[in-house]
């Protein structure tokens, strides 16, 4: 399991770690989703989310944990939510520091059945963010459909974003809707100092990527102070 911090710019501190899986020698979590087939997606979810949490609270993780789940795992969510409370309260983790990132929003064909996960995490006191807006397929009827607390705008949009004006009016308009529906933005795949301020001239103060620092295996990245400058 790797982290990878999420970082307030404008704040100068690390606010959340995202969790990755990694393979026990690096591969990446795509080459291991790969492998994981449908029946085993649940136990393969349950797993991850154990380990997240075990490793956070062993590392003193101060700040929040946003963790990647797959809805097709989540067959009911109170059920499936339980060996996450109960880690959490194993370890002493904090449940209301938990975040979970909704991804392969693509392989959702049930958008009641996400509705239903979201609105049930909510309830619990948990956060959720929607990851790679801007890709293709976290578009905008999933936004109004799943009301998440955060929403990750992919690195398409980011990329160049502060020599390229299109990108930015983009960027603009969204956060003037993230405002208007209050949603938090972050900014993912932030990889040079003249993006990162780009961004934050926009109003996208929140923000990941190689720029901060890469995601590391079984330790928590600090972020250089400057970074932030």
């Amino acid at each position: 399991m790797a982290f990878q911090p999420i970082v307030d710019v404008a704040r100068r501190k690390v606010i959340y770690y995202e969790a990755l899986v990694r393979g026990v020698n690096g591969e990446s979590a795509f080459s291991i989703l790969e492998q994981v087939t449908d029946d085993l997606l649940y136990r393969f979810d349950q797993a991850c989310r154990v380990k997240a949490i075990e490793l956070a609270s062993e590392l003193g993780m101060e700040a929040r944990l946003s963790i990647n789940f797959l809805p097709n795992a989540v067959y009911e969510p109170e059920a499936c939510i339980q060996s996450t409370l109960e880690t959490s309260r194993r370890v002493g983790w904090p449940t209301e520091r938990l975040n979970f990132e909704i991804t392969e929003t693509e392989r959702v064909v049930d958008r009641t059945h996400l509705r239903n996960i979201i609105d049930s995490y909510r309830r619990m006191g948990f956060t959720t963010s929607l990851d790679d807006f801007g890709n293709g397929y976290a578009n905008l009827d999933l936004l109004t459909d799943l009301r998440p607390d955060t929403l990750k705008v992919d690195r398409e949009l980011v990329m160049g974003c502060d020599g390229n004006p299109r990108r930015q009016a983009i960027l603009k308009s969204l956060v003037a809707l993230a405002r208007t529906l209050g949603t938090q933005l972050v900014a993912e795949g932030v990889e040079t100092r003249e993006e990162s301020r780009c961004l934050l001239a926009l109003g996208i103060s929140v923000q990941q990527g190689y720029f901060f620092a890469r995601p590391q295996v079984g330790v928590l990245a600090s972020v250089a102070d400057e970074k932030y400058d």
